[in-house]
């Protein structure tokens, strides 16, 4: 049983950062791949960005050139930089580890979502 703890997250203004953490644990703990994905009310959950544990990494278009996943496999955390915001980031976002390569998997833990709210 993996459980990921989120950290980060907030109300920013347009154009501002924000930075986000994941950290999980549990006994026999095997990940690979980890990812962020996010909801927005009345819209389905979409991939924002990934990451593999050799540090490949994945986003999604709306999100390349201002949001950056990293990852310290030491501390089985996950890590997402989000700068120049807009109000379209405004969702709760959530984090994702994979034991195979892929996140979203049926073998996934999720963490309990953090709050983004972006204000123009």
């Amino acid at each position: 049983q993996v459980q990921l703890v989120e950290s980060g997250g907030g109300l920013v203004q347009a154009g501002g950062s924000l930075s986000l953490s994941c950290t999980a644990s549990g006994s026999g703990l095997r990940i690979s791949a980890m990812g962020w994905y996010r909801q927005a009310p009345g819209l389905r959950r979409e991939l924002v960005a990934t990451i593999t544990r050799g540090g490949n990494t994945n986003y999604a278009d709306s999100v390349k050139g201002r949001f950056t996943i990293s990852r310290d496999n030491a501390k089985n955390t996950v890590y997402l930089q989000m700068n120049n915001l807009n109000p379209e980031d405004t969702a709760v976002y959530y984090c994702n580890a994979d034991p195979s390569s892929r996140t979203g998997t049926s073998m996934s833990s999720w963490g309990q979502g953090t709050q983004v709210t972006v204000s123009s």
